[in-house]
This record gives structure tokens, C-alpha cells and sequence, in this order.
């Protein structure tokens, strides 16, 4: 009998050990866009900030290496103070929200390069930016999004891979919550070390969406926001199951890396076929630009035919279309909850419907 359960016991220890736990509270991020007061109208009023844990304001401007406002009219300028006015009036009737201001962004990104030369200087400029008494009290914290360091975005980067986590390292401490948007791209993340990174910041973002859909619209048409391989995929390692394991073996501890969801879909015209892997003639229309189009409209345009690789997909009037639903979304969240990873973040709140029903998809899953 003891030497069975010593066996057991010996069994047990070489059996592969489970997850980590998941953090305490699991983290529901949404992505508030300076633009939504415009074209869009969703107000600040309109976000549904009782799902929220966080809400990321974007974008401010990095100009000059200095972080500063990025639209100083809907910032601040317009009637009744501006979106950072109406954001201290939603963390007051949210008081456990969080509110974070978020600089770069993929057309916003190439000030980084010059702040990399001085991070304390940065560092300095946002803890000053943040403090402004015009909305003192507002921001609880700062949001990098660096499209992308020591690699190419729509500008490239040659600060090397330590700039990032350098940065980071000079705001911890002077503007409370540190936290990055990551690349989903797992090439990209090879460039820099984000595992320092991680070590200064709060949670990374990673960026687990646009992986098809964003060239010239000839096709194959694919998911752009795969959670796993799927038969027939363009490339299997465009996956967000592929940038969360490659985080990890980098390094990034699951806890601080954050699922991204977009709550838009990219779509191709000019397609004869409803299952994925089709040629098409070009990007399908879109309100603000071409491939691409909100969740709201999409839903009822366009509404889901199929789902593959943990996401959907649409087919209507030779047009096709990947996005995430409220079923697929929940899908997600199911795997970061079993990842242990420390929550999700949506790209970004004005596509979702006005009841909010991708946002409570999320919240369903990690609260």
C-alpha cells in the first residue's frame, strides 16, 4: 500500500502543472476613442461603465518625445468641458472605475522614437499632463500604445528592444496605472523584450485582432481576429492562442496579458463563396473607410452565416465579413479565464451596439 502511493505520489509530480490562478479580479478594459464625439456621437455618457473596470481614453499625442493632448477640441474645447470633463463626470458616478489616458495609436505612434531618447523627461511630461488642475483627479494612469517599438508599424523603429520597458520603467511610480498595448503579431513581438516590459507595467494589451483583412482586398478571405487554427487559414500561427503562448514563452507572466477584442469587422467584396478562403475583387464598403465596419451596423447588414477558428463570419450580397459576436466573445473570455490571463480589452466601445451587448458579453464571462 505505501509503495502504490508512492508511486501516486511520484506520478503526481511528473504530471504537468496546471495553470496559475487567475488574478483576484479579472480586468474588463474598453477603449474610449477622442473621434466617437464626432461622426459616431457616442458620448462619454453613452459607455456602459458599469461593465467596465477600466476605460483607456485615445488617443494623446506624443510631440516631440512629450505626451500632450491629442485633440485638444474634443479634449477640452467643446461645450461643457470637453470628453475629459464628461470622463470625471462618469468616474463620479462610477467611483471604482479606473480611467486611464492612452498615447500613440498606429497613426500616432512615431513621437515614440524621440521620447525613447529621454524616458524621464517623458515620464515627467505625462505625470504633468495627468496633474493638469483642469482635470485634476480625472486620469488614473497612463496607456502606451506603440504601433510598434524596434519594429515597423506605419513608421518604423530602430530604439532597440529595451525602449519600451524603458519608458515604462520612468512612469512607474509618478502617473499610477502603467500599462502598454502589445502587438498580436507574434514576429513583432520577438522585437522587443517584453518580458521587462511586463515588469513595469500593470497589464499588456495584446493587440489579438486585424491579422486579415487590412491589405489590398484581393483575399483569401479569413477571420481577422482567429482565436485558434482553422482549416484552410492563411498563416496558423495568426492566432490570438498564438500570441498568448508566445507572450508566455517570452517570458510575460499570464496574469498580465490582457485578451484584445475588436468590436468591428474587416470584410472583402466581390466574393463568391461563403465559407472562408475565397478571392474577392476588393475591400467591401465601409462608413469611414473601406474593409472595415462597427459591430452595430454589421449585425443587422450583415448578420453571421458561420463561425470558425473561435470567431464568425458573414456572407451577404457578395460580401464577406469576420467579427465577433456575443457568442464568440464569450468564447474568448472563456479561454482567458482558463489561461489565467488577468482579463480582456475591447477595440473600441462606439462600434458595439447601443445596449452595449458585445461589452456585456465580456463582462458576463470575467466579473
Amino acid at each position: 500500500m505505501r509503495l502504490l502511493l508512492a508511486v501516486l505520489l511520484l506520478l503526481a509530480g511528473c504530471s504537468a502543472a496546471p495553470p496559475p490562478p487567475a488574478p483576484a479580479e479579472l480586468k474588463v478594459v474598453g477603449y474610449y476613442p477622442s473621434w466617437g464625439t464626432y461622426a459616431r456621437d457616442f458620448q462619454v455618457a453613452d459607455v456602459a461603465a458599469d461593465q467596465l473596470t477600466h476605460l483607456l481614453y485615445a488617443f494623446g499625442k506624443v510631440d516631440d518625445g512629450r505626451c500632450a493632448p491629442g485633440d485638444p477640441w474634443a479634449d477640452y474645447g467643446k461645450p461643457a468641458g470637453g470628453n475629459i470633463a464628461e470622463l470625471g463626470r462618469l468616474k463620479q458616478r462610477n467611483p471604482r472605475l479606473k480611467i486611464l489616458w492612452s498615447f500613440g495609436g498606429w497613426s500616432g505612434s512615431a513621437g515614440f522614437s524621440k521620447a525613447a531618447e529621454d524616458p524621464a523627461a517623458f515620464a515627467e511630461s505625462c505625470r504633468a499632463l495627468i496633474r493638469d488642475p483642469r482635470w485634476a483627479g480625472v486620469f488614473d494612469g497612463i496607456d502606451i500604445d506603440w504601433e510598434y517599438p524596434n519594429a515597423c508599424g506605419e513608421t518604423c523603429d530602430t530604439s532597440g528592444p529595451g525602449a519600451l520597458a524603458a519608458l515604462l520603467a520612468a512612469l512607474r511610480g509618478k502617473v499610477g496605472l502603467v500599462t502598454a498595448a502589445v502587438p498580436g503579431d507574434a514576429g513583432k513581438l520577438r522585437k522587443a523584450d517584453y518580458a521587462a516590459a511586463a515588469r513595469h507595467a500593470d497589464w499588456l494589451g495584446a493587440m489579438t485582432y486585424d491579422f486579415y483583412g487590412t491589405g489590398p482586398g484581393r483575399g483569401p478571405t479569413a477571420a481577422h481576429s482567429p482565436l485558434t487554427a482553422y482549416p484552410g487559414i492563411p498563416s496558423p500561427a495568426a492566432t490570438a492562442e498564438t500570441t498568448v503562448r508566445t507572450l508566455r514563452d517570452l517570458g510575460v507572466p499570464a496574469g498580465k496579458i490582457l485578451l484584445g477584442v475588436g468590436f468591428y469587422g474587416r470584410g472583402w467584396t466581390g466574393v463568391a463563396a461563403a465559407t472562408p478562403g475565397a478571392t474577392a475583387t476588393g475591400q467591401a464598403p465601409g462608413r469611414y473607410a473601406p474593409g472595415i465596419e462597427d459591430y452595430e451596423v454589421l449585425s443587422s447588414r450583415c448578420p453571421p452565416t458561420g463561425t470558425i477558428g473561435g470567431t464568425s463570419y458573414a456572407a451577404c450580397g457578395g460580401q464577406w465579413w469576420s467579427y465577433d459576436t456575443p457568442a464568440t466573445i464569450r468564447i474568448k473570455m472563456e479561454y482567458a479565464r482558463s489561461n489565467a490571463l488577468g482579463g480582456a480589452f475591447a477595440w473600441e466601445l462606439s462600434g458595439d451596439t447601443k445596449d452595449a451587448t458585445l461589452l456585456r458579453a465580456m463582462s458576463s464571462v470575467l466579473r
